[in-house]
């Protein structure tokens, strides 16, 4: 596998029943991708990206992280080799502060466990780490306030800072817009297209604005199954693409 390839899965089947949701499915994500992954509601989207994460088992097939075979491992396990999700709907604890919430994340990563906002204190790391985040994912105003009072923007905000606190080499975002409000939506855009570089980016979404600004590479999933694969260009180009999926996201503008 080329140096260049992060994360693959090749010949990739789920089998529940007699269905198949994930019909042999070969993909790659090249290093510093910024790669959406598309198609219309029941395409099988959701079901591969929890094939690449590990929280469904493959029924055939082989997926492979920086070169080494993951098929098997159980998620948290996937985290620490650097494959991170973040969820279409908030995985966030509610009592907890966005500061209290990164700490915990930063410590947990550095190994420390134990109580993250008390190590705010004493090592200087978590502290700096947290203040960078906090900074780049524009929560420095709302550190102090509890999560579930927190705009849905902003909540959407956290769960990325979150997940960039593992310091994945892959970033699997999964519908990062869904649900936040017109008026919310531009920060968080602008806040996904300044992703760091070195992080390869595979983004889940209906909303065509944020694929098309995003993304580079696109793949197309319908019915299971990887229709097309291409630039920006080449997939709106494309006729069959326009009448399985672009056709109905026209609709919402």
């Amino acid at each position: 596998m080329s140096a260049d390839i992060v994360l693959s899965c090749q010949g990739l089947v789920k089998r529940f029943g007699g269905i198949t949701a994930t019909n042999n499915v070969s993909f790659q994500l090249e290093r510093g991708a910024r790669h959406a992954l598309i198609g219309p509601n029941g395409a099988g989207k959701t079901t591969l990206i929890n094939l690449l994460t590990g929280v469904l088992p493959p029924t055939s097939g082989r997926i492979a992280l920086l070169g080494k075979d993951i098929s098997h491992l159980p998620p948290h396990q996937r985290v620490r080799r650097g494959l991170v999700r973040t969820f279409q709907i908030n995985q966030l604890f509610e009592s907890l502060t966005p500061l209290q919430t990164l700490a915990m994340a930063v410590t947990q990563h550095l190994g420390q466990g134990g109580n993250g906002w008390q190590a705010l204190g004493r090592d200087p790391r978590v502290a700096h780490r947290c203040e960078q985040l906090l900074a780049q994912f524009h929560l420095t105003e709302v550190m102090d306030q509890a999560t579930q009072e927190l705009a849905y923007g902003k909540r959407r905000l956290l769960e990325m800072a979150i997940a960039l606190a593992c310091q994945p080499s892959v970033l699997l975002l999964d519908e990062p817009v869904a649900g936040v409000p017109a008026g919310e939506r531009e920060e968080l855009l602008q806040t996904v297209a300044a992703l760091p570089a070195d992080v390869s980016v595979l983004l889940i979404e209906h909303d065509m604005d944020l694929v098309f600004s995003f993304a580079k590479r696109m793949t197309v999933l319908v019915n299971g199954a990887v229709l097309t694969e291409g630039s920006p260009a080449e997939v709106a180009a494309d006729a069959r693409v326009r009448e399985v999926y672009l056709g109905q996201a026209d609709q919402h503008g």
